[in-house]
């Protein structure tokens, strides 16, 4: 019977099947970092356990490297105390550690596949959401909690149900302008935030066969958005040419040896799926999105001008003359608060000096949450609490801090990176 990459690699990793149900699995690769390590390797201490294999775990700082200045201690006291349970944790476990000084730290998802470490055929665990990007070289990979980041630590084994498994084949070629992170948003918004939830996914089609190995990682890092445990590409030349050369990967006839076997692990023709999923690589545009499910097509400049009515701009603002501008800002706000703006009262005329600033402030207070009336400064002054968080610097936007998180978020065009 034909099976697939899962079928293969978690039948070679699997120690015996428990009274659960689960699986206990060996994990062949452990990758670590200081932001979910320091409670486990506390609980190995409480316990008096030793790390069984250590020459399966490789760790990194990763979250916490500062961007402008990298020397210690670093300016953020968390940060310098995650790294200083970091170095000793290593060092008292004995488990090789990627710093800055080793020249090989970085983002823990990609020095695996860059050194080496992360190969065809292996599981690996990481106590990391996004370790899924290692299944673009043809590994089962997953992320796992603290509890289980000391349960690897302690047997190098975990506790698993295997997966149920969907192949999502996206077909044809892609467009000019479409890149990997465009198919994975397009893969999640047809089937969804949670319709990963139970699956692994295995990527395949003409579209993935032509990526290279970057855009594959970029694919495979996102099957967690989908809600997908793991994702994974099937090894072939593309992955076999990618790891030639790299620092832990075998070297020489062992290679060779190696790259026969990898291939070998693929999925088999004829092979069955819980379920297949189908994506037309030419039907999918460049896209951005606040959300994964809630898509804003993207089109090139010079096709969004043909679409608009003239002198408009692209982000749906009238055209007009310089003081236009301003009607935008006041447009933006509006968006953003859904309320309508707050209009200063004429002052009424016969010597009644001052009645224009009391409107005002009756007006400010009107629509002040229950203990901030009292709010002044000359932020309160123009309609706008003071100790606001200005969100777009210079001039745009100005949201106040007690403002509910609801309405906070409408308008928040961000881009899922």
């Amino acid at each position: 019977m034909a099976r697939t990459l899962l079928d293969k690699v978690w039948e070679a990793h699997t120690v015996r099947t428990l009274p659960s149900g689960q699986t206990q699995l060996l994990v062949g690769l452990h990758l670590i970092h200081e932001v979910t390590t320091p409670q486990a390797f506390q609980m190995l201490k409480e316990l008096k356990l030793k790390v069984r294999m250590p020459e399966r775990t490789f760790g990194t700082l990763d979250h916490i490297i500062p961007t402008t200045d990298q020397a210690r201690p670093y300016a953020d006291p968390l940060a310098e105390e995650m790294a200083v349970h970091m170095y000793r944790n290593m060092k008292e476990f004995g488990l090789q550690l990627f710093d800055m000084a080793s020249g090989k730290q970085g983002i823990v998802h990609v020095i695996g596949p860059e050194l080496g470490l992360t190969q065809p055929g292996m599981t690996i665990a990481c106590g990391d959401s996004h370790t899924s990007t290692h299944g673009a070289v043809g590994a089962i990979a997953f992320g796992v909690g603290t509890t289980q980041v000391r349960d690897v630590l302690a047997t190098q084994c975990l506790a698993m149900a295997k997966p149920k498994l969907r192949q999502v084949r996206v077909e044809g070629s892609l467009a000019k302008g479409v890149y990997a992170k465009d198919v994975i948003l397009a893969i999640i918004n047809q089937l969804g935030v949670k319709g990963g939830v139970g699956y692994a996914y295995e990527y395949a089609g003409r579209v993935i066969e032509h990526m290279t190995m970057e855009e594959r990682l970029t694919v495979c890092n996102m099957s967690i958005e989908g809600g997908a445990r793991c994702g994974y590409v099937n090894p072939d030349a593309t992955t076999i040419e990618y790891l030639r050369g790299r620092p832990y990967a075998p070297q020489g006839a062992a290679f060779d040896r190696a790259a026969a076997w990898w291939k070998s692990i693929a999925t088999e023709p004829g092979a069955r799926f819980d379920d297949v999923a189908r994506l037309d690589g030419a039907a999918i545009e460049p896209v951005v999105r606040r959300q994964p499910e809630d898509p804003v097509a993207r089109r090139p400049a010079r096709a969004r001008a043909a679409h608009l009515p003239r002198g408009a701009r692209p982000h749906g603002l009238r055209g007009g003359p310089a003081h236009q501008g301003r009607e935008d800002r006041r447009r933006l706000r509006r968006l953003v608060h859904q309320r309508p703006p707050v209009r200063s009262p004429r002052r009424r005329r016969g010597g009644q000096e001052g009645q224009g600033r009391q409107a005002r402030a009756r007006a400010h207070r009107a629509w002040l949450p229950a203990g901030r009336q009292g709010c002044r400064g000359r932020g309160a002054a123009r309609g706008f609490p003071s100790g606001g968080v200005p969100v777009a610097q210079g001039r745009l936007l100005h949201v106040p801090r007690h403002e509910p998180r609801s309405a906070r978020g409408q308008g928040d065009e961000r881009v899922v990176e």
